[in-house]
């Protein structure tokens, strides 16, 4: 079997009904629960991300972020467009997945830099 064979692969992409969350359903069972803000604040987009792990922005003002529309990309991702106009980043199945399953810690890891970074 191959790599992707047994990679979660999403079988619903839904919007939670004040477009405050998007929920994920995996084919392997697992269903995650991604609010706006999370997805904004740790987008794959190199505005967030950088160019490398040492460049990653902490995106802060975001807690009131929607998500305004998803597009698909090709049968690999979907860019979620933003109600504040950030629409650069492609969330890959295996990113999805990746920040569903990491949820917790990325949130907390997320949240201490924002509290430790000067404004």
């Amino acid at each position: 079997m191959t790599e992707a064979a047994t990679r979660p692969w999403p079988t619903e992409l839904r919007l939670e009904g004040a477009k405050k969350a998007l929920i994920v359903v995996f084919d392997n069972g697992q269903r995650f629960t991604l609010p706006a803000e999370y997805l904004r604040v740790e987008s794959p987009s190199a505005e967030v991300q950088g160019h490398s792990p040492s460049q990653k922005q902490i995106i802060r003002g975001k807690e009131n972020v929607t998500i305004a529309g998803l597009e698909p990309v090709g049968n690999y991702a979907v860019r979620i467009l933003f109600d504040d106009g950030h629409d650069t980043g492609l969330f890959s199945w295996d990113y999805l997945y990746e920040l569903g399953r990491d949820q917790k810690a990325k949130w907390a890891a997320y949240l201490a830099a924002a509290r430790g970074q000067h404004a």
